[in-house]
């Protein structure tokens, strides 16, 4: 059984679980399956818009499919969330992306 369909099985029991949801997200990008890694990572965000380590990933790959002015979207969005939540390491990581899209 492959990592994707051992998670999909775990998410099948615990279908708003946001951290399997997100590794699932990340096993689609290591397979370069970015439809499906892009679909991934905005439900969970949809769902769970406070899942902060989602961000950077889902600005990243916008940022690989040529979606600039999404990827800076999304990094100022993190941004804003993980500053409410007062995750300083989230938020430099965000920040620093940001920085080199947008400088």
């Amino acid at each position: 059984m492959s990592r994707v369909e051992k998670l999909l099985a775990m998410l099948q029991d615990n279908a708003n679980d946001s951290f399997l949801t997100h590794a699932l997200a990340l096993e689609y990008l290591k397979l370069a399956q970015d439809d499906m890694a892009l679909q991934t990572f905005e439900g969970l965000l949809e769902k769970n818009p406070d899942y902060v380590g989602s961000y950077y990933h889902l600005a990243k790959l916008q940022e690989k499919l040529g979606n600039t002015d999404k990827a800076i979207t999304i990094y100022e969005t993190g941004m804003a969330i993980a500053k409410k939540l007062n995750e300083r390491h989230a938020y430099g990581e965000l920040h620093s992306a940001w920085e080199e899209l947008t400088m």
